[in-house]
């Protein structure tokens, strides 16, 4: 009977020991389950918002570590990281168009409203809040363009509808960085219209180019004739005044013996047989020749 009871007592050790094992590591466990529960880590970048049976707290935790009430609240995280929100969009110009267009649109939720989002919203404000609002900018702002502006006026279109974008969604607490207008798509009809009217500015432009081209050799060619006439009119001129000079010269140099005496130097000796006043040895004086 006494190695039976002590058997019988060292199985019931065994058993405590057991027990007592367990319910340390159960309690370990119930402890790490409490302390996971009464912690909230908010990650970078985000705002927790704590809500207690269902209700939202009026205010946003920042990133960080926090205590929290155990299994009664819980914390939902709002990210404030700048998102890319993307959509197609349908609108009609001022000139009766249909447009179609894929927009992006960079925004975040700002820190101070995600408590006011989570509670009124919840996580879906993507789909609640900015695809009706893109949708109704896209849509006011190109009906006040026509379709070939909607185009050449791309960047002054996106600023407008970012500009009404950011007016019908700031009131909730949404921020928009920036609007891109992706691509604009219009009907194969207007799209061949396009292409015709620029194949045929370009062909204007090159006509115009050729022209010009042309006034500018033309005026090459005249400039180089105007100098050209200039230059032997100066010739010309030069040349004249040259010869006057000469006359000048040999017309001060003239007196009446050196005009007899080439005279002179010229006649053969014969008396002329006419005499008249136009014959010059008419008036020459014989004595004075003969001395």
């Amino acid at each position: 009977m006494n190695e039976n009871n002590k058997f019988v007592d060292l199985k019931k050790g065994k058993n405590i020991k057991g027990g007592l094992i367990a319910a340390i590591v159960i309690g370990i466990i119930l402890l790490i389950i409490v302390f996971s529960s009464a912690v909230a880590i908010v990650p970078a970048g985000s705002t927790g918002v704590i809500t207690t049976f269902g209700k939202v707290s009026e205010t946003a935790y920042t990133e960080g570590f926090h205590l929290k009430i155990p299994f009664v609240q819980s914390m939902e995280i709002i990210s404030n990281k700048i998102q890319v929100y993307e959509t197609d969009a349908s609108a009609v110009s001022r000139d009766l168009q249909t447009v179609n267009s894929k927009i992006a649109v960079n925004f975040r939720v700002r820190s101070d409203a995600s408590a006011s989002i989570y509670k009124n919203i919840g996580h879906d404000y993507q789909q609640v809040i900015l695809m009706p609002a893109v949708q109704e900018s896209m849509k006011a702002i190109s009906a006040q363009y026509t379709a070939e502006e909607l185009i050449t006026k791309r960047n002054q279109v996106g600023q407008e509808i970012k500009e009404q974008l950011e007016a019908k969604v700031s009131d909730y607490g949404i921020q928009i960085e920036k609007f891109n207008i992706v691509n604009f798509d219009f009907s194969a009809e207007f799209n061949s219209a396009i292409e015709q009217k620029q194949v045929a500015e370009q062909n204007l432009l090159k006509t115009e180019t050729e022209q010009k081209e042309q006034l500018v050799i033309a005026d090459a060619d005249a400039q180089k004739k105007v100098k050209a006439a200039t230059a032997e009119a100066n010739a010309i001129k030069l040349k004249a005044d040259a010869q006057a000079e000469a006359n000048k010269v040999i017309s001060e140099s003239l007196n009446d013996t050196l005009i007899r005496y080439q005279m002179l130097e010229k006649w053969d000796g014969s008396v002329p047989k006419v005499a008249s006043s136009a014959n010059p040895l008419i008036s020459m004086d014989l004595n004075d020749l003969a001395e």
